[in-house]
């Protein structure tokens, strides 16, 4: 049987605007996306709740992505918090869970500690916690720089108290 260029196209066509057509069914997406000006109130209510405890902190919020939306840094915070915060905040979402429950798991089943080293960006220490809107991450917050943690992630809930819920 011979097939001309035109019946070749015609099928090649069809058979594309069909599977396209089933991929377009099959595909949802959705999308919530963290404001610039709530990730600047999320940093600033984190840092000035840890000053208000005594603290002088650093607070970033990031992007799905892991890219910061908005950093703030007490001016008696270390340098070194600066970074810290990112990397706790990257942590959260890039994991998909609070830094505190990852160093947990860590500490817990020493078999999974190479999980830390799997990218530079990563920071197992407590003080991340991703940020949710209706069960899907829409960022994630990291507070560093307070004697403990524990402390670092009281500030970045009091920040998502306030902004988030």
């Amino acid at each position: 049987m011979k097939f001309s260029m035109k019946h070749l196209a015609l099928v090649i066509g069809a058979t594309c605007f069909t599977s396209f057509g089933v991929m377009a069914k099959d595909v949802s997406i959705q999308k919530s996306e963290l404001s610039s000006s709530v990730a600047f109130n999320l940093a600033v209510e984190a840092m000035n709740q840890c000053k208000k405890d005594g603290y002088a902190v650093t607070a970033t919020v990031v992007d799905p992505t892991g890219r910061v939306l908005a950093q703030v840094r007490d001016n008696k915070a270390g340098t070194h918090t600066l970074e810290s915060s990112r990397q706790k905040a990257f942590t959260s979402v890039s994991m998909k869970r609070p830094t505190a429950d990852l160093m947990k798991t860590i500490n817990d089943k020493p078999i999974l500690q190479p999980l830390q080293y799997m990218d530079e960006n990563l920071l197992f220490l407590a003080g991340g916690i991703p940020l949710k809107e209706k069960d899907m991450i829409v960022g994630g917050i990291g507070v560093g720089g307070a004697p403990g943690g524990h402390l670092d992630v009281a500030c970045a809930e009091a920040a998502i108290n306030k902004h988030l819920k």
